[in-house]
């Protein structure tokens, strides 16, 4: 680490439970974020801004206007500008030892199989629960921890998977596949724009301490805002042996504790709505019960 690196990232060496070694190691990270909008914009910023080596930017979208309210990489002169490029171009002034690699299309399984395993590390920031669960599949195949984030008009939610243990619940364990899936979006329902920043940031601390060693990440647990409120809440759940998805990487761990009304339609008390998706990804995925 050179003299300009020890001053930008002083803040983070100075920590006792960090110092050069944590900071070094994120220089050499490489991270995959899918999605450049509400949460992959505060995400992106705070593994730039803290030294992540190589971040790998996944969106296929274009910045619209409305975009501008909450997705924080983008600004009114790149209106129509790809995401992905437009994200790029932020990190780059922001952090310009900062390696930004720009996808600008939406990845298929190949995609997928070829850019989980190259990172050490990915931040679910996606917009629909297809992509979630492609995502979630190709961690679980190559071991990769996977942070999630969502938000949806006043309520957040963040969680770990880290998959690189085999008693690790996987995100098919939390909220499986269903056909009843509702998928509303901000664009109808509406998001408020400092909730996304939560959200995303949060993402970005989990990926520092997982990335690091530091700290406990939120695996088997998950995080729920209720930004009306400012009330924040956890949700246990463990393991599903029955998981379609992750069941093959180990058996005889106990199933998912699903008794915390995170999988009950109509349970909104604690800030995890259980039928809602935005931009910034699904809340919870089934109406069933």
């Amino acid at each position: 680490m050179d003299d300009q690196q020890l001053l930008r990232y002083a803040r983070h060496i100075l920590l006792d439970e960090f110092g050069i070694e944590a900071q070094e190691r994120l220089l050499a990270a490489r991270v995959l974020i899918v999605g450049a909008g509400g949460l992959g914009s505060p995400a992106a910023f705070y593994m730039a801004s803290s030294g992540v080596g190589h971040i790998v930017l996944a969106d296929d979208d274009e910045v619209d206007l409305g975009n501008l309210q909450r997705q924080i990489l983008h600004t009114s002169d790149r209106i129509g500008k790809f995401k992905a490029e437009s994200g790029k171009q932020t990190l780059a002034a922001l952090n310009p030892e900062v390696r930004v690699q720009a996808l600008v299309r939406r990845l298929d399984d190949h995609d997928l199989a070829e850019q989980v395993a190259a990172a050490d590390l990915v931040l679910d920031c996606c917009d629909n629960f297809a992509t979630r669960h492609a995502v979630n599949r190709a961690c679980v195949a190559q071991r990769k921890p996977l942070v999630s984030g969502a938000a949806i008009r006043f309520a957040g939610q963040i969680s770990v998977f880290d998959l690189r243990h085999d008693d690790a619940p996987c995100y098919h364990c939390l909220f499986p596949e269903a056909d009843d899936v509702e998928e509303l979006r901000c664009a109808t329902t509406g998001v408020l724009a400092p909730l996304v920043g939560i959200v995303g940031s949060t993402q970005a601390a989990e990926a520092i301490k997982v990335l690091t060693g530091i700290g406990e990440p939120l695996v088997g647990r998950m995080l729920c805002l209720d930004a009306l409120t400012m009330q924040w809440n956890t949700i246990r759940f463990k393991r599903d042996p029955a998981c379609p998805v992750c069941a093959h990487r180990s058996e005889g761990h106990r199933s998912a504790d699903r008794s915390n009304g995170c999988h009950r339609s109509g349970d909104r008390s604690n800030g995890c709505h259980p039928d809602a998706q935005s931009d910034a990804g699904p809340i919870a995925v089934s109406r069933q019960s």
